[in-house]
């Protein structure tokens, strides 16, 4: 009795060892799988509204898209297309928003058609700098109402880099008053095109592509597009002479990283919160790289090029500055979405404007006196 007694023990620690076996296994296999899942490659395809490997913009997405993929260890693989190569310039929004794409590298005003709240978060006529824009994004509702605006399209937007202060264009005669303005057909998308058409001007929307030809061959009489970098990168100043500032349509213009919310929110925890940071790092980035080579851009312009920098006059700015508010007034009493949007700027804009008086205006200033 006493030896099957033992013989009964030893069965049962046997089968809860076989138990604890099975269990184990269980469990590696379990950590198996979510190891090798952590590891799977996922593909992705970016578009942009840049041609390809245009200096800064065109460029930034590359950089941007090589960076996630650093930074994931190679688990999150994305493809660039440029302008054309997937999907046309100015369809990056529907691209992704149906998910023909995953995510886009654009700016935001080229929408306005569509929604005419997405403006905004471009830039605003006389309106907030790049470093006022990306307080207002992260410390002032702003990312809340971006992605309020992008909600019904499927899309969560994300500021990915700021060309800073724009310059004011380029035209084929010069300007020496609000008359000159008259009649004149220059590309610029936006609320500044609305404001061109309040001082008698017609603006015209081309992709950066476009540019060139459309200004040497005399489709449009003037062009705006970024600054000394990118416009040297075009060659603007073989097809036109006058290259004026500022930039009073765009203090600090945006570029978007936009992405379709489902293939976003599909990805793990770790690759979303890599994706944030390394938009973070492209915003930054960007900034840094055109305040560093403008300079150097335009004294090459100046210097090897003979063109002719010149100021607008005065009373021309504040033509514009008063057309700019009307325009502003007019877009949010048109639709509700822009008002509310629109509401928060301004009361962001009057708030850090009251603290740049005595702060980076006043440095400035006396920075620049003799």
């Amino acid at each position: 009795m006493r030896n099957l007694m033992q013989l009964g023990k030893l069965a049962l620690a046997g089968v809860f060892a076989l138990s604890l076996v099975a269990c184990g296994g269980s469990d590696k296999t379990e950590e198996t799988a979510q190891a090798s899942q952590k590891m799977a490659t996922i593909h992705w395809k970016m578009v942009t509204t840049w041609p390809k490997n245009f200096p800064g913009l065109g460029t930034g997405a590359e950089a941007l898209a090589k960076n996630i993929k650093q930074m994931s260890n190679g688990r999150l693989d994305i493809k660039v297309y440029a302008a054309g190569e997937l999907v046309p310039a100015l369809e990056v929004f529907d691209a992704v928003s149906r998910g023909t794409a995953e995510m886009g590298h654009a700016a935001s005003y080229y929408w306005k058609g569509k929604v005419p709240a997405a403006q905004f978060f471009t830039t605003v006529p006389f309106g907030l700098t790049a470093q006022e824009f990306n307080a207002w994004i992260a410390f002032g509702g702003g990312q809340a109402l971006w992605e309020e605006v992008y909600a019904p399209f499927n899309l969560i937007p994300m500021p990915a880099g700021n060309p800073g202060v724009q310059m004011g264009g380029w035209f084929n005669k010069e300007i020496n008053s609000l008359e000159d303005f008259q009649g004149l057909k220059m590309r610029m998308p936006g609320l500044g095109g609305e404001v061109l058409k309040k001082v008698g001007a017609t603006p015209v929307n081309l992709p950066g592509s476009e540019l060139f030809t459309a200004l040497q061959t005399g489709t449009i009489d003037a062009t705006e597009w970024v600054g000394p970098y990118n416009d040297l990168a075009f060659g603007l100043y073989k097809a036109a002479k006058y290259y004026y500032y500022p930039g009073w349509h765009e203090p600090g213009s945006a570029v978007e990283a936009i992405f379709n919310k489902d293939a976003f929110e599909a990805l793990p925890d770790d690759l979303q919160a890599i994706v944030r940071a390394a938009v973070k790092q492209a915003n930054l980035d960007m900034l840094s790289e055109f305040t560093a080579r403008n300079n150097a851009a335009l004294q090459t312009l100046l210097e090897e090029h003979n063109v002719a920098l010149k100021a607008f006059p005065s009373d021309l700015l504040l033509a514009l500055k008063q057309a700019s508010f009307e325009t502003l007034q007019e877009v949010a009493a048109n639709d509700p979405q822009s008002e509310k949007v629109y509401q928060s700027f301004k009361t962001f804009l009057n708030s850090v404007s009251k603290w740049h008086d005595v702060s980076e205006r006043a440095f400035i200033n006396a920075r620049a006196a003799e």
